[in-house]
C-alpha cells in the first residue's frame, strides 16, 4: 500500500446543532482518483474546507500530504491544486493573468497559453477580461489554475459545473492524463457517471457519515442491486430450467422470444450465458450492472447503517 495523501481520524464539524461532519475516517491513497459522493447536504464541501483548513474541525483531525492541515496549511496549499465549486475570478484580468498569478504565489515558473491550451480555452478568450465569460469558460480558466504547478494532489469541487457535454468529455480526458501522471485526485461531484468513468474508488457520504467507501464494482456486489442479463432467441427455448439452477440465478422471467435473468453476482452471467446457447439460436445480449445512481440511492435512501453491509462501512 502506498503512503496516504488524505487522512482523517475521527474528523467531525458541528453548527451549533447540527453535526454536518460525523467523526469521518477517510484514507485517499497516492496515486488515486477518489471519487466523493453525497446528497446535497451530505457534508462534502465542509469536508473539503476543512482539508483545505478554511474552518476548523469541531473534533478529530485531518493530514494531507502527511501533514497536520492546520499547522502546516501554508505549505500544503503550495503542493495542490484546488478547482472550488463557484471558483471566484478577478473581472478585469485576462485568463493568462490569472494563471500567471498563481504561478507567482506559487513560486514555480508556467507557459500560460500552453496551459490554458490545455484546458481547451480559445486563444483569443485567453487575452481578454474574464468579466464576459460563460460559466463554461470560468470552469475551464479555473481547471488551469488549479493545475498550475504540477500539484501533487487536486482537489475537484464540482469540476464539471457549467460545462456542455462535449466539456464535460474533455473535463475527463484531463483528469484520466492527470492521474496517469501520478497525481492524486479528489474529485468531489453529483454527476454520478463523470464519476464512474474516472475514479478507482469511491467513497458516499450520507448525514456527515461516510456509509460506503469501496471500488464501484466492489459496491455493486455487496450493495445487493442485483445484475441483469437479457437475453434475446431466435425462437422461444421450450424450457428455461437449466438457468432456474444455476448458482447465483436469482430469478428469471419470459417475455416472448426473450428471457430476462437475474443474477446474485457478475461472475453468474457467465454461465447464464454458456447455457442459453445451448437452449436455442441467440440473437442479441444485454447485460446490465447496476448503475452508481442505483448504488447511490441504496446507499443515501434513509437507509441506517445497520442495513449496510460491514464489508463496505467505513
Amino acid at each position: 500500500m502506498t503512503d496516504p495523501v488524505i487522512e482523517t481520524d475521527s474528523l467531525t464539524r458541528q453548527f451549533g446543532d447540527v453535526v454536518a461532519v460525523d467523526e469521518l475516517d477517510m484514507t485517499v491513497q497516492r496515486g488515486e482518483v477518489y471519487g466523493f459522493l453525497g446528497p446535497n447536504g451530505a457534508g462534502k464541501t465542509t469536508t473539503i474546507n476543512m482539508l483545505l483548513d478554511f474552518i476548523h474541525p469541531t473534533a478529530g483531525e485531518a493530514r494531507v500530504l502527511g501533514r497536520d492541515v492546520h499547522e502546516h496549511s501554508l505549505e500544503i496549499r503550495q503542493r495542490i491544486g484546488i478547482l472550488p465549486e463557484g471558483a471566484q475570478l478577478y473581472p478585469r484580468l485576462s485568463a493568462r493573468e490569472h494563471v500567471e498569478f498563481v504561478a507567482e504565489t506559487k513560486d514555480v515558473e508556467v507557459d500560460p497559453i500552453a496551459k490554458l491550451d490545455r484546458v481547451g480555452l480559445d486563444r483569443e478568450d485567453q487575452k481578454r477580461a474574464v468579466a464576459g465569460y460563460s460559466k463554461g469558460m470560468q470552469q475551464r480558466l479555473a481547471l488551469a489554475m488549479a493545475l498550475t504547478g504540477d500539484p501533487e494532489l487536486l482537489i475537484l469541487d464540482e469540476p464539471s459545473s457549467g460545462l456542455d457535454p462535449t466539456g464535460m468529455a474533455e473535463m475527463r480526458e484531463i483528469i484520466t492524463a492527470v492521474a496517469v501522471s501520478g497525481t492524486t485526485i479528489f474529485f468531489s461531484s453529483h454527476l454520478l457517471e463523470q464519476v464512474e468513468a474516472v475514479c478507482d474508488r469511491v467513497g458516499i457520504l450520507s448525514d456527515g457519515q461516510l456509509v460506503a467507501e469501496d471500488t464501484i464494482e466492489s459496491l455493486r456486489e455487496l450493495s445487493g442491486v442485483n445484475p441483469v442479463v437479457e437475453i434475446a432467441f431466435a425462437e422461444p427455448p421450450e424450457t428455461v430450467t437449466e438457468i432456474e439452477a444455476i448458482d447465483n440465478v436469482v430469478a428469471v422471467e419470459t417475455e416472448g422470444d426473450s428471457i430476462e435473468i437475474t443474477c446474485r453476482d457478475s461472475a453468474a452471467k457467465i454461465d447464464v450465458i454458456r447455457t442459453a446457447d445451448r437452449l436455442g439460436t441467440v440473437t442479441n445480449i444485454l447485460a446490465e450492472e447496476a448503475s452508481l445512481e442505483s448504488l447511490f440511492e441504496r446507499y443515501t435512501s434513509n437507509s441506517s447503517s445497520a442495513e449496510i453491509p460491514q464489508e463496505v462501512r467505513a
